[in-house]
Formats: C-alpha cells, structure tokens, sequence
C-alpha cells in the first residue's frame, strides 16, 4: 500500500517504473518466485491499460486480469481506479527530478555548456513518450482528478527551480543580468520547449530524436544568452 507520503516503496528497477524512487527492505510477497509484487504488477498493468484503451475503458475488471490479481487487491492498495490513476502519474512524475546540483557558470561560454546540458536533459525526459501518455492522461482526468493536475504542476515547479538555480548562480558570477530568476527560468524554458509538449499530446509530431534534442538545448541556451547574458 502506499506509505504516508505517497509513495509506492515496491515499484523495482529496471521495468518501466524505473523512476529513482525510494528503496526499502520491506516488500510485499509475491504469489510466484521472481514474479514482480503485486502493487508493481497493477501499475504497470495499469498504465499500458489507460494508454492503449483510455481512462473510461480501462475498467477495474480489466486491469486486473492484465495484473493476474483480484478486484480486490486494487481497491486494497489504492481505493478505486482514480487511485490507481493517480499511483501511475504520481510514479511517472517523479522520473523528472531532482535535477543535479548546478555549478556556478563564471563566464559566457560556461553559462551556454550549463544551460545546454540542462536544456537537454528537462527536454528529453519531458518528450519521452510515457512522460507524453502520462500528460495526455492527465489532461484527459483534469475535471475528474484534479489531484493529478496538481502532481504535475508540482514538477514543474520543481523543475522550474532547478533552472531558476543556475540562473540565481549565474547572476552572482555576473554572467547573467539582474532581474528575478524565476521569470528568467520560465523565459529560457518558454525557448526550450515552445509548443513540442502540446503537439506531442496531440500526436502531431513523433518524438524527438537524441541530435533534435540537443539542437534544441543550444537554441534555446544561446538564445536566452542573447536575451539575458552580459559579461
């Protein structure tokens, strides 16, 4: 079951819940030997459920014949199929941060090598095509969940933060102009991702390649020096 946090201590590494989150020595039994645990069996049941049927089709009766668990573990670990909702969103979510400890960039070119390399990493993990189905679910179940909504407006200020960071640092070294690092954080985020997140919800483009993902980090880093830089 979920602890007091919210989180969901038995989801193991190396499936698609792969997401760093926080390990304990306390597991669940599983009904057969080296058979993942039941609350990873739902949600990864879950989740291939939601994307290939949608919320509404994706019944109860279905995910957990997909899980090989009862009815009634589902509502044990999570209440009803909202809950489930909301584990795989929550669990995807956190795939997204902390970001690293940023480094203080001193001159120019070191503030484009940081910017590039944060741009980079914030627009691959946001254009990954799970990341993408957790959003389309999201706003999907905005009206019905919107405890959903608010996890992901929770990483995006968590990541919002991370670039304010480097701005904040960047400003104190003097290489960027003074002003707010927030709003700066949200401009430069405002240059990395444009409208790629919207068309990617839409299926208007597919994902972006590794070279489109970094050409996209040198724009908008070189961009924003443009913008805001000074020596």
């Amino acid at each position: 079951m979920a602890t007091t946090d919210g989180t969901f201590p038995y989801l193991a590494t190396g499936r698609i819940w792969d997401i760093g989150m926080p390990k304990t020595k306390t597991r669940e039994p599983e009904s057969d030997a080296g058979s993942p645990p039941p609350v990873e069996r739902i949600l990864t049941a879950a989740f291939a459920a939601f994307v290939e049927l949608g919320y509404s089709d994706a019944s109860t009766i279905e995910i957990a014949t997909r899980a090989k668990v009862s009815k009634r573990d589902i509502y044990a670990h999570f209440g009803n199929k909202h809950g489930v909702l909301k584990a795989c969103i929550t669990a995807r979510a956190r795939r997204l941060g902390p970001l690293e400890p940023q480094t203080t960039p001193t001159t120019r070119d070191a503030l484009e090598s940081a910017l590039i390399a944060l741009g980079a990493r914030m627009f691959q993990e946001l254009t990954n095509p799970t990341v993408v189905a957790v959003m389309r679910l999201a706003v999907t179940e905005a009206d019905r969940a919107p405890e959903v909504a608010a996890e992901l407006e929770a990483v995006r200020r968590k990541i919002l933060g991370s670039v304010a960071d480097l701005v904040g640092r960047a400003q104190a070294a003097g290489t960027v102009i003074p002003g707010k690092p927030i709003d700066l954080a949200s401009d430069f985020l405002g240059l990395l991702m444009n409208d790629t997140l919207l068309r990617l919800i839409r299926g208007a483009i597919p994902t972006p390649a590794m070279r489109a993902v970094r050409a996209r980090a040198a724009h908008a880093a070189s961009a924003f020096i443009r913008l805001y830089g000074q020596n």
